[in-house]
């Protein structure tokens, strides 16, 4: 059997990474195939510098995307074996991808895989989500804590919680280059990036939901009126300073909680507007213990049964985040 996965695999492996979630949905990731190796770079012009000043949640986004790039592979028969930041002097390239056969492909590999296209980002309420107990142990067994920590945070700390995005969109409501970003990112008409209005929500909506990042309103009839409150399970991935590796590595652990939990019949939606700014962040440090560094939570939760996901939000095409060299280019 060859040692390298075919051309085709490659792409529909890319593919599927590109559905990973992202800031915004500005999909900052870009792919170069050899024949041999697949590398990951990051894509500097579309870092979010008002929203995103250290680059933090790129280098997040990116580690998701491998992460979708690993459980799409083992579905196919492959196994990913990273070397992360293989270049000290290129720190935009992210990980250099290796390939091995692998000996069995599992219902789990092809659930995992099979999730990706499902998965969406869910800023409705949610539902308490049903046999969440023994779902958490399985969870806890899957997320590598080599990748991040995992902390799921009881009810009592959904009000410091709502307290730390109530202040974080306080403190942004001023701030004019970061709302010109989000106005930009979010509600426009671009085919392919960004957050489409049916991803956003209304108002009434918003006031449903009191863990979450405040983006543009959308008018329209409210949904989920039978969901008074979220009800969701609050977890937070924490890493244990901001070094880069730690940073790819906690978006590779979000990959898994959210694949596990789609592919579980769970609702996500992944949360960072509260470890953007420091104030936020303490507060989430608190709850988590103060002895990890939290970068990143996710609402999970239950949908009501009539109640349909959300639409698939656009993606880039794959020429533009998948570069293929030729061996003759090689030499």
């Amino acid at each position: 059997m060859s040692q390298v996965p075919t051309g085709e695999t490659i792409e529909r492996a890319v593919r599927l990474a590109g559905r990973a979630p992202s800031l915004h949905n500005s999909q900052p990731w870009h792919w170069v195939f050899d024949g041999t190796v697949l590398r990951l770079h990051s894509d500097r012009t579309r870092l979010l510098p008002s929203t995103d000043t250290s680059g933090r949640q790129l280098l997040i986004s990116c580690g998701v995307a491998l992460g979708h790039l690993r459980a799409a592979l083992a579905a196919a028969g492959w196994r990913a074996q990273v070397a992360y930041f293989p270049n000290p002097t290129q720190r935009d390239h992210l990980a250099t991808v290796r390939f091995l056969p692998a000996h069995i492909v599992t219902d789990a590999d092809r659930d995992r895989a099979a999730a990706i296209e499902r998965r969406r980002t869910d800023r409705l309420p949610f539902e308490t989500p049903v046999g969440w107990q023994d779902f958490e142990t399985v969870l806890r067994t899957v997320v590598d804590p080599d990748d991040a920590v995992l902390t799921v945070l009881p009810d009592t700390a959904r009000a410091a919680l709502a307290h730390a995005s109530l202040i974080t969109a306080s403190l942004r409501r001023y701030d004019a280059a970061y709302q010109a970003e989000l106005q930009w990112w979010a509600g426009h008409s671009h085919a392919a990036e960004g957050i489409p209005a049916s991803a956003l929500i209304s108002r009434e909506e918003r006031e449903r939901v009191s863990v979450g990042r405040t983006l543009p309103t959308v008018s329209g009839d409210s949904r989920r009126t039978e969901v008074a409150d979220d009800r969701s399970s609050i977890l937070v991935l924490s890493t244990t300073a901001d070094t880069p590796e730690e940073l790819v590595r906690c978006g590779e652990a979000l990959s898994t909680v959210l694949l596990e939990c789609t592919a579980a019949g769970y609702a996500t939606c992944p949360l960072t507007n509260m470890t953007e700014l420091p104030h936020g962040r303490a507060i989430v440090r608190d709850l988590v213990g103060g002895r990890v560094v939290p970068q990143v939570l996710v609402r999970a939760g239950t949908r009501p049964d009539t109640a349909p996901p959300p639409a698939a939000t656009p993606r880039r095409p794959l020429p533009d985040i998948l570069e293929i060299i030729e061996p003759e280019q090689l030499r």
